[in-house]
């Protein structure tokens, strides 16, 4: 398995735990909070490990929180509870977290959140559209706040059991769809960075360390994080909003925006893989060429702003 963001590149073996792998992950989460949106992915072929690395192992009754270090949980659980630690640290800056979750299948887009009876085995399907602003958005995409990490895991369980599988020679609960979940938090505009808070409680100290070093590359590639600007104190208070997308794919997959990106390679250790292996290594290679410039801090925006206003 190799994970690659900014300018570092790790491998790690089929013993390596799931909490050592999280150690790349932590500090993106710490970016998320100065207001920078974020966004993790696994790409590999079928039965590589991509769900297990993302979600950990297959479960109908889905992961428990509070996690034990040592556990196979994966990433997004993991994430959800490093989050609201981080969040709780701070709870002046009035945190609030939604949650949306879709699946990509066939070209179409479904809303595995949307209350509707009719769709009691699937999502709801909906369609793209293009903000005014440039941005390309799910319209009608329902979201629920949620305030606390079991309460996030809990939607997340509830998407599990509509995504589309179908079974294969070497996975029996292979996904067949793209699973997208997107955990917005808005804050109060603070000109404090959350930086050297980082995963100091959930990580050992060598993987803490890396991550600040790992923290250093958006300095490097010129991503210096702008300060937020605060306003008159008697006006409407300013909020960031910043967006954390967890990704699970399929398959073949489209990287854009001005996010922090980290990519999770999934390969197979079997030699009669090797076809398939060498292929998710060129992926990777392609997309440690991508030009994306550099990552972007949200910047503040007044609670009023994007209301109507009354003539």
């Amino acid at each position: 398995m190799c994970t690659w963001g900014c300018l570092s590149l790790r491998v790690y073996g089929p013993a390596e735990s799931q909490s050592a792998v999280f150690g790349d992950v932590c500090p993106l989460l710490t970016s998320l909070l100065d207001g920078y949106n974020v966004c993790v992915m696994a790409y590999g072929q079928t039965g590589s490990g991509k769900s297990y690395t993302m979600l950990g192992p297959h479960s109908d009754d889905g992961p428990v929180l509070p996690l034990d270090p040592q556990s196979d949980l994966g990433i997004i659980p993991r994430a959800a509870e490093e989050l609201f630690r981080l969040v709780s640290e701070n709870p002046s800056r009035s945190p609030k977290v939604e949650v949306s979750i879709v699946e990509v299948y066939n070209n179409d887009i479904f809303d595995l959140l949307a209350k509707d009876t009719v769709a009691a085995v699937s999502g709801v399907k909906r369609e793209v559209m293009t903000a005014k602003d440039g941005r390309t958005e799910v319209a009608l995409l329902a979201s629920e706040a949620v305030d606390s990490a079991s309460k996030l895991m809990e939607l997340v369980r509830g998407g599990l059991q509509l995504r589309a599988k179908h079974p294969t020679l070497v996975h029996a609960d292979s996904s067949r769809s793209h699973l997208i979940i997107t955990v917005t938090l808005t804050t109060a505009a603070s000109s404090d960075s959350t930086a050297d808070q980082a995963c100091s409680a959930t990580l050992p100290r060598e993987q803490t360390e890396a991550g600040r070093a790992g923290r250093s590359c958006r300095t490097s590639q010129g991503a210096s994080a702008p300060q937020p600007v605060l306003g008159d104190p008697t006006g409407p208070a300013e909020q960031v909003q910043a967006r954390l997308q967890l990704v699970d794919l399929a398959g073949s997959e489209c990287i854009g925006g001005d996010a922090k990106l980290l990519v999770i390679l999934c390969i197979s250790p079997s030699q009669r893989h090797l076809a398939q292996t060498l292929q998710g290594l060129g992926f990777g290679i392609r997309a440690r060429q991508v030009q994306r410039g550099p990552a972007r801090k949200r910047p503040p925006s007044s609670q009023t702003e994007g209301k109507r206003r009354p003539d």
